[in-house]
């Protein structure tokens, strides 16, 4: 009679169950230790920049309102500026990383859709309070604050344009390699966002905030907006950094 086909095969050896020990793929402990000390440690960098940028807009807005309504071109270019840039340009670039906060359990289709939403109203809010100032002087980016605000400016439509070339990479490939258009893009939205910071920076730094804020508030509020920018801004240049390398090796 033929054998069980559901029986086990019986070893003659009786050490064979131990001559092959079975394969375990756990992580090691200090593995998973750093990886969430990684986590910890961006998750509270993502919570100290949400807190900065919610300071920094409060006070820009507040100095912006002190005289009440209606406001006129200065404080409406502030209040328009800060907003698209420092707020909603700055949770654009933040919603992409891994440890965002709120947005770090979306997909990456998800996170890639809110981040296109808020940067072009960010960056529309931001270009019309450019404007609104342009508009309302007539000798212009003879100053700091003017001649990065300038730049901010070119560079957020530059980025505008080329994200769309980043958007549509794979349906663009045949006229414009995909990492190129992506690596420009970052490229190009890291240069917009710091000097629309710095300008910033240089806002606060003229005697009518000083006068209004002290001296001591508003170094206080310019090392706000240095610590959050900084912070900002190291995940796109860690995304540069290897999308580069990978050109350069392959």
């Amino acid at each position: 009679m033929p054998p069980n086909i559901i029986d086990p095969p019986i070893q003659a050896d009786p050490e064979f169950a131990a001559a092959k020990p079975a394969i375990s793929h756990a992580i090691p402990d200090n593995v998973v230790e750093e990886n969430d000390n990684l986590k910890i440690f961006q998750s509270s960098l993502s919570l100290i920049a949400h807190i900065l940028i919610g300071v920094v807009t409060g006070i820009s807005i507040l100095f912006s309102l002190r005289n009440g309504l209606p406001i006129g071109a200065t404080p409406l270019h502030i209040i328009l500026c800060v907003i698209g840039y420092q707020l909603l340009m700055a949770q654009a670039i933040i919603i992409l990383s891994s440890e965002s906060g709120w947005s770090s359990r979306l997909k990456l289709v998800h996170k890639r859709r809110i981040h296109w939403i808020v940067q072009i109203v960010g960056s529309v809010l931001a270009i019309v309070g450019s404007f609104i100032k342009i508009l309302d002087k007539n000798i212009h980016w003879n100053t700091y604050h003017g001649q990065f605000a300038l730049v901010a400016m070119v560079f957020t439509a530059v980025s505008l344009v080329n994200g769309l070339t980043s958007l549509y990479a794979y349906e663009l490939r045949k006229f414009l390699p995909s990492n190129l258009s992506k690596l420009s893009h970052i490229c190009f939205g890291i240069v917009a966002f710091a000097a629309s910071s710095i300008s910033l920076c240089y806002g606060f730094d003229k005697n009518f905030f000083i006068n209004w804020a002290t001296l001591e508030f508003t170094y206080t509020i310019i090392a706000f907006t240095a610590a959050f920018t900084f912070i900002i801004i190291i995940n796109p240049f860690i995304t540069f950094y290897r999308k580069s390398r990978s050109i350069i090796t392959s």
